[in-house]
């Protein structure tokens, strides 16, 4: 496109391309009065993004400009269309005075709006935090930043592997990510969205410390503990350096730098995220995750600070403990529901303040922080109690109450204000003695001038007096030409007609002055007061938000209190030493969509019993029997009750499952190689606190192989690295581990067959399946009855060669229909009624042997 900052364009697209050049990979919206205009390339990419018209007015340089254009007041949802797709926008604003400019309207870049620096309650999805993230890099270690824009929450970490930081991304899952330019990051984060390579420069130390301690108002790091991580705080200057780019102003609601530490949390890698579907099916949705049984939270950010804890496990256990006594205590006499009722007229005052700390909060904003301050002395009164916790009381001290906050909104802004200030008629009446007057002005000009009438008329006696207004000489008092004589010395000619004298007075004048301006007058009032009162307001900023970060816990804990009373929940017994021990235990997601009733099942990993080798038929449930071993364990480690009658757990470090099939056709991975790089992963990192879930290793190679790979794997986990682990496995060859090596036992999922019909009993049984019922459960899904009756045969011809493979027998042919032509006896003749058909693979070739010894 002919984009050339030349003379042969107009001045207004001189400034435009002035502009644009500096953000040539976003959209610009530039104002034109009251539309946002696109020009070029960015009106063909909007054009196709928001489906409106492309048009070509005008030229510029010689040539017609591509051009598309959007109200200004509807802007909202074009550009959260926009950042959804994973574009940004500048918004481009006028600054000058169309009526007293010299050419072109002078225009700035008011923001930028990216996907991860988003504020603005339309662009959010209320339940999930909105992350922009930043990685530098140096031999294989990452320093890792991330800040939630539209809640003021900043933190870094340092990560020792490429393993790690796809687990933390896979935690995060960020809107947006910026990298350095010169690393190889971007072949390892390709396919992620929101990627921005930034300039080397960026992310250099000493300039990234002097920005953050500017931040935090501090002389040096030390205080904070970083002054060693100095691939993270380049990753932070980095970060803020953008945010303040894009806000396009300070950003005081950034108060803290929190450091999280691997070590503190329980650590679950990028596949075990995904197997659990914590908060996400593997479809890629939210139905049927453990967040959609266990949020019922009555405010936004609670739902976001729950998501946070299943996503983040804790290893401290006098965390855990604190918040599960906070959870017993909302449940004794169910005091949840009157804790809930409060919260819910609370709202998102998290993201409220953060609008409140950038100078963008809105009328509706102040609105309900004004509601949720209101709230706030009836929520203490309902946490009054001698007998709450500690826990309690120190987010209840946090919760605080603030009436002059309160007092100032409920004074100052009017019940159900208008989205936007651009219009006014925000600001309550009373609350400022200037606005009241300009608006009495503007809204009460006609009663002023009949008053002013009467009161003339009576002064100075003349019958025919009147006041009125006209466009071109404003306000005036009429006298007919007969009586033009008696007016008063302070009246001064204003205008002579035919038949009339038309006079204006000190008074009048004033009244004019002040009327004809009392509108954009008040309206200008309005917002000085509404900027005032945001400024007030985030004098409180840091009590306010932490505030909310208590009444965010408050809500999470009080519906973890709902959530065990609803769901028959129980709080499980901590431990340091390694263990899980679990009575009649369930799972909480399929027991939730269960119409029958939930089999629930025990569980018992010690030091003396480290792996349970689980065999059965597949829908037998050993699935569900490994995962609901997972969430229980991860449930535990938030401090919430937990889906079973009784549970003793050690505390855990990592988590592990290898589990499901899947490729990586992107990253040129098939199947079995994902597979085995998994298997690495638990092999290499797994400890003796370590809870492991494997799940058919070996099932995508060939059967010698996979079958030598599941044992070596199984074998190692049990004999080196001691972890809790759940094997479950098809190779029945694995049921004789037990024999071989300590501390591993055999269970088995049962189910009762009939007539080549099975029924799945979902019960956890101690010793090896007998068979694993495959022919079954191909019949149920529906395979043809031919091939199954095929494979019934080759499964008899397969084991009988085994067992002359094992024995050195012979083993007689399959089993024919006509095979009860044979000479008679008193067994055939016993036989001659069986349909081999209706035995079972065991059953049948039970069944030739008998004929073979006959025979």
């Amino acid at each position: 496109m002919a984009q050339d900052s030349t003379t042969q364009h107009t001045p207004m697209m001189q400034q435009y391309l002035k502009i644009k050049a500096e953000y040539p990979h976003q959209l610009v919206f530039y104002r034109m009065g009251d539309f946002y205009e696109l020009f070029y390339d960015d009106a063909k990419r909007a054009s196709e993004l928001l489906n409106i018209s492309l048009t070509a007015r005008g030229k510029s340089g010689g040539n017609a400009i591509p051009m598309a254009g959007l109200p200004f007041h509807a802007a909202e949802g074009y550009i959260a269309k926009i950042v959804r797709a994973g574009e940004s926008v500048v918004i481009c604003e006028q600054f000058g005075d169309p009526a007293t400019s010299k050419g072109p309207v002078e225009r700035k870049v008011a923001r930028i709006v990216t996907p991860g620096t988003l504020s603005d309650e339309a662009f959010l999805d209320e339940s999930r935090d909105n992350i922009l993230l930043a990685i530098n890099t140096y031999q294989d270690k990452y320093g890792v930043s991330l800040v939630d824009i539209s809640t003021g929450r900043f933190s870094l970490m340092e990560l020792d592997d490429q393993e790690s930081l796809m687990a933390e991304l896979e935690r995060l899952k960020p809107a947006e990510i910026l990298f350095n330019d010169d690393t190889i990051l971007e072949s390892i984060l390709r396919g992620r969205p929101g990627l921005r390579g930034q300039a080397p420069w960026n992310f250099e130390t000493e300039s990234a410390e002097r920005l953050l301690c500017q931040q935090f108002n501090t002389q040096d790091l030390e205080g904070f503990g970083i002054a060693h991580m100095t691939l993270a705080i380049g990753a932070a200057g980095c970060l803020l350096q953008y945010a303040k780019d894009t806000q396009r102003s300070a950003l005081p609601h950034i108060r803290r730098l929190l450091i999280e530490q691997r070590s503190e949390t329980v650590i679950l890698d990028a596949a075990t995220r995904r197997n659990l579907e914590i908060d996400q099916n593997l479809a890629g949705g939210r139905e049927n995750t453990l967040i959609s049984v266990m949020d019922k939270t009555a405010t936004a950010m609670g739902s976001r600070l729950l998501r946070r804890w299943l996503n983040q496990p804790l290893r401290d256990i006098d965390t855990l403990l604190h918040r599960q006594s906070a959870i017993q205590w909302f449940r004794t006499h169910y005091r949840y529901e009157a804790a809930a009722e409060h919260l819910k007229g609370i709202g998102d005052i998290e993201r409220i303040l953060s609008r409140v700390g950038l100078g963008s909060a809105r009328p509706r904003d102040l609105e309900r922080l004004r509601d949720a301050l209101a709230s706030l002395p009836s929520l203490q009164n309902a946490l009054l109690d001698e007998s709450r916790p500690q826990h309690i009381n120190r987010l209840a001290h946090l919760v605080s109450e603030f009436p002059e906050q309160a007092s100032l909104l409920k004074k100052a802004i009017i019940d159900n204000p208008p989205v936007v200030i651009r219009d006014g008629g925000v600001i309550a009446d009373g609350y400022d003695e200037e606005l009241d007057e300009l608006r009495n002005i503007s809204e009460n000009a006609g009663d002023y001038l009949i008053k002013l009438e009467q009161q003339e008329k009576a002064r100075t006696g003349i019958a025919t007096l009147k006041v009125g207004y006209n466009r071109v000489h404003g306000y005036f008092i009429e006298i007919s030409k007969a009586q033009a004589t008696e007016v008063p010395a302070e009246y001064i000619r204003r205008q002579t007609l035919k038949n009339a004298e038309r006079f204006i007075t000190p008074e009048l004048k004033s009244f004019e002055d002040k009327a004809l301006s009392a509108k954009s007058r008040a309206l200008a009032r309005e917002k000085a007061l509404y900027e005032s009162l945001i400024s007030l307001l985030a004098e409180q900023l840091p009590a306010l938000q932490d505030c909310a970060q208590a009444l965010a816990e408050l809500d999470t804990l009080c519906n973890l209190a709902e959530r065990a009373e609803t769901l028959n929940l129980t709080a499980p017994h901590l431990h340091q030493s390694p263990q899980l021990s679990i009575r009649q235990g369930r799972h909480p997601v399929v027991e939730s969509v269960l119409e029958t009733p939930f089999v629930a099942n025990d569980l018992s990993l010690s030091p003396e019993r480290r792996m349970l080798v689980i065999t059965g038929p597949n829908m037998g449930g050993k699935s569900t029997y490994m995962r609901q071993a997972a969430l229980i364990a991860l449930l535990a480690h938030i401090g919430s009750y937990v889906p079973a009658e009784s549970v003793d757990i050690g505390i855990m470090d990592r988590i592990f499952t290898r589990m499901g099939s899947s490729d990586d056709l992107a990253g040129g991975r098939s199947t079995f190689m994902v597979e085995m790089t998994e298997t690495a992963n638990i092999l290499h990192n797994a400890s003796e606190s370590s809870l492991v879930l494997m799940d058919e290793v070996g099932r995508g190679t060939s059967t010698f192989d996979g079958l030598s790979l599941a044992w070596s794997a199984a074998d190692y986990l049990a004999s080196e690295i001691k972890a809790l682990t759940l094997f479950a496995t098809h190779y029945f060859e694995l049921t004789a581990l037990p024999e071989q090596q300590e501390g591993v036992f055999n269970v088995h999922l049962n189910a009762l067959e009939h007539n080549d019909t099975i029924v799945f009993m979902h019960e956890v049984q101690e010793g090896p399946a007998s068979q694993s019922y495959g022919l079954q459960v191909a019949q149920l899904a529906g395979v043809p009855h031919h091939v199954i009756t095929q494979a019934r045969q080759k499964l008899i011809q397969l084991e009988a060669d085994s067992v002359k493979t094992q024995t050195g027998a012979t083993p007689p042919p399959p089993v024919q229909n006509d095979m009860f032509s044979a000479p008679s006896s008193p067994a055939l003749d016993a036989l001659k009624d069986t349909n081999p058909d209706n035995l079972s693979p065991r059953e049948a070739l039970e069944l030739l042997y008998s004929l073979k010894s006959l025979l």
